[in-house]
């Protein structure tokens, strides 16, 4: 996923300064995108990065038939960065089909929120991926039983 892309879809610009990019992070951490619980979902999944206190509950909706994001949404508390990151996140999977969730990684959460800026911070920038990936995870095997059991 290339960073100009994710960029322009956050609203910040690709050459946006650090500070710009600061104030973008300290805006979504303050008033997120896709924030509180979905209700219904097909997948809850919790995250946690213990070392500093970061909690993020991920919701996710599935549309069975085009194996995609109906809904994504999540609750947590923790640093600035987890929570933009969060929120920014759920932003950019709404509507996007699971295999390129499961495809993404740190990298493209990383260069999103401005390397520059989240790179002290890794594991805080990439816990609401973590835990998207695990729900997306969870759907599948939810599917598998269910396949089972037929």
């Amino acid at each position: 996923m290339a960073e100009a892309g994710h960029r322009e879809r956050l609203g910040v610009a690709p050459q946006a300064t650090r500070q710009e990019i600061i104030d973008f992070l300290l805006e979504q951490a303050a008033s997120p995108s896709h924030h509180g619980k979905l209700d219904p979902c097909d997948v809850t999944m919790v995250g946690g990065n213990p070392g500093c206190g970061d909690v993020i509950t991920v919701y996710l909706k599935v549309d069975a038939e085009r194996d995609a994001v109906a809904d994504a949404s999540f609750v947590g508390e923790g640093c600035t960065i987890s929570q933009a990151a969060a929120s920014v996140l759920m932003e950019q999977v709404q509507g996007v089909p699971l295999a390129v969730i499961e495809a993404m990684d740190a990298n493209d959460v990383m260069d999103s929120l401005g390397r520059e800026v989240v790179k002290s911070r890794p594991r805080c920038a990439t816990l609401a991926l973590s835990a998207l990936k695990g729900a997306v995870k969870s759907y599948r095997n939810q599917q598998l039983r269910n396949a089972a059991a037929r």
